[in-house]
């Protein structure tokens, strides 16, 4: 789902609401969690799921064209951790699909 269309379905499940105000919404909610993340700083919604920055440490890479050594440098990620209620609602609705 991309976040057109999170915000096309939000706007369909809530009428109420005006299009403008829920993709403002979606966007001040996703500038948060990048905001904080680029802090170093976590990020948890209960029963969603974690957000976190880990580092990844310099090693040695190869270059897959020529197969020579590429020093890889240091870097952060962010990383995204599911909770136990996100995990369950999947592997619930997993076995439904095939």
């Amino acid at each position: 789902m991309t976040k057109s269309e999170l915000i096309a379905e939000l706007s369909a499940a809530h009428p109420h609401l005006n299009a403008r105000d829920i993709e403002l919404i979606v966007q001040t909610i996703l500038s948060e969690i990048s905001s904080a993340l680029s802090r170093g700083d976590r990020v948890e919604i209960r029963g969603f799921g974690a957000f976190v920055v880990k580092k990844r440490d310099a090693r040695q890479g190869r270059n897959p064209r020529t197969g020579s050594a590429v020093a890889v440098g240091e870097k952060t990620i962010p990383f995204f951790k599911a909770g136990k209620e996100l995990r369950e609602r999947v592997n619930a609705h997993a076995g439904k699909r095939g």
